[in-house]
């Protein structure tokens, strides 16, 4: 066979690199429903792509990992909880969908225990009252405790992740003084944020002042909490772990996952529910989407916007990405009453109302919290662990149990350092990868901020005009300049 002539071949090569400059405007395909895929069409929309975008979820439900659980009809969040004062999209979401906000009931006195197989090493005092001025004192004197216990360096614990919260809200800042990003390494370097992913949290800690006490316990309890992982964590995901258990956390009221399904609504797509897709390839000019069902997709542009780590996807030609492995939490919810005698007690009164735990081989649980009393013996509460919870465990944990729901989320990232990144282009074409950026940290946020990235990043590659903000309100919502006046 004859050998392709070499000017053949860099035609060939730019043709493919070049943008999509047919007189149709191009196709999208997103594969999930979360927060990073509808944030990835929202975003489309808003900066005025007007081509088809068909959305695929494998389950009957969109959101991903957004979900509640109702127990006796009573709804809970399930997966991703809390959202940050200073998460802007969702800020902006909630406000564009007419959504509502609840404060988070942990952020209001709730009492604190930190377990660590014998005993409570350190638990806040609770009082309950009506008066106000009455929970002041009780708040102020289990400050001081805390204060006692692991001392000023707890001001510099929260000054570390104020300095990091900082350095993340460079994502928000105007088109025009914020480039467009390739690569996650070249996204977090921008913002000051990369070489947190090099260090483990413990290094970070330490070298910021903090003593090996609070280390270990508060620091330790926050992340197994939050990432169900030690402080070996990377010390970008930790700060963002130890972010979430500051003041002003919120959710949507009625679940989270409202803000993904409103996105979806807003930004006119096919949705493709209980639809898998199972292969993908690319031939000629054109992205082939194939499903479990035996329907076959032709793309422009392919998007994938949920963890390809456990998903069995066929790739042609075949992808690279670093070999990742999510870490499970095991979320148990419980309708009953605690055991006192487990904890060491002999009255339920006596159990604080979120029970952390230290690293330890030989804890069965993360944290167990209570998310509402119904009576003084008919609690509901929520239980993460690193595996499942067998009924003989959670019959120790508690004295009675009327209703058990066990769910296993692959929740986020094993997180470690120095981190490996997935690219955003996991081609040369148009296929895209919003999870990428996981393995920085995993949150609802970072997903929307990475997902409004890949949109541009699509609209820049996939066509000659410059970037522009649609002025339709329907597609809209001024997020860019609410952000602005928001901050």
């Amino acid at each position: 066979m004859s050998a392709v002539p070499p000017t053949l071949s860099l035609l060939f090569i730019l043709l493919t690199l070049s943008p999509i400059t047919s007189s149709h405007s191009p196709t999208t395909c997103i594969i999930g429903s979360g927060i990073g895929g509808a944030s990835v069409a929202h975003f489309l929309r808003h900066y005025s792509h007007s081509g088809p975008i068909h959305i695929f979820e494998r389950n009957d439900v969109v959101g991903g990992r957004m979900a509640t659980v109702t127990i006796a009809g009573d709804t809970f969040e399930a997966g991703a909880s809390i959202l940050h004062p200073k998460n802007y999209h969702a800020v902006n979401y909630t406000k564009l969908l007419k959504l509502k906000a609840k404060s988070d009931e942990s952020d209001e006195s709730v009492s604190l225990g930190i377990w660590n197989g014998k005993e409570f090493v350190f638990k806040t005092i609770e009082i309950s009252s009506r008066f106000s001025i009455i929970r002041s004192i009780v708040g102020f004197v289990n400050s001081v405790r805390m204060l006692v216990r692991y001392g000023f360096a707890l001001f510099k614990m929260n000054q570390f992740v104020e300095v990091t919260v900082d350095s993340f809200l460079k994502y928000y800042q105007a088109l025009e003084s914020r480039p467009i990003f390739g690569t996650v390494e070249e996204m977090l370097k921008w913002a000051g944020l990369y070489n947190l992913t090099t260090r483990t949290l413990h290094e970070e800690l330490t070298d910021a002042g903090l003593s090996s006490l609070l280390i270990d316990e508060l620091a330790t309890v926050i992340t197994r909490i939050n990432y169900g992982q030690s402080v070996s964590i990377s010390g970008l995901a930790g700060a963002v772990s130890l972010a979430g258990s500051g003041g002003g956390l919120w959710a949507v009221e009625g679940g989270n996952w409202q803000m993904a399904a409103g996105l979806i609504n807003r930004s006119d797509v096919a949705l493709h529910m209980s639809e898998e897709i199972e292969s993908i390839s690319y031939t000629r000019s054109a992205y082939e989407l194939n499903s479990t069902r035996g329907n076959s997709y032709k793309c422009d542009v392919t998007v994938v916007a949920t963890p390809l780590d456990e998903l069995d996807i066929s790739f042609n030609p075949v992808i690279s990405i670093p070999d990742r492995k999510l870490q499970h939490t095991h979320a148990t919810f419980i309708r009953g009453l605690w055991n006192p005698a487990y904890f060491g007690f002999n009255y339920v009164t006596d159990i604080p109302e979120l029970v952390g735990t230290i690293e330890s081989s030989d804890l069965p649980f993360t944290c167990i919290s209570i998310l509402k009393k119904h009576s003084e013996k008919d609690m509901t509460y929520k239980m993460f662990s690193r595996q499942p919870m067998t009924d003989v465990l959670l019959d120790q944990i508690f004295s009675a149990r009327n209703e058990t729901i066990r769910i296993d989320w692959g929740a986020y990232p094993h997180y470690h350092s120095p981190e490996k990144f997935a690219p955003f282009m996991l081609d040369d074409i148009h296929l895209y990868y919003v999870n990428a950026f996981e393995n920085a940290a995993s949150t609802m946020e970072t997903s929307a901020v990475a997902a409004e990235n890949i949109a541009r990043l699509i609209i820049s590659r996939s066509s000659s005009k410059p970037l522009s903000i649609s002025s339709d309100p329907a597609t809209s919502g001024s997020i860019i300049s609410e952000l602005h006046s928001d901050l």
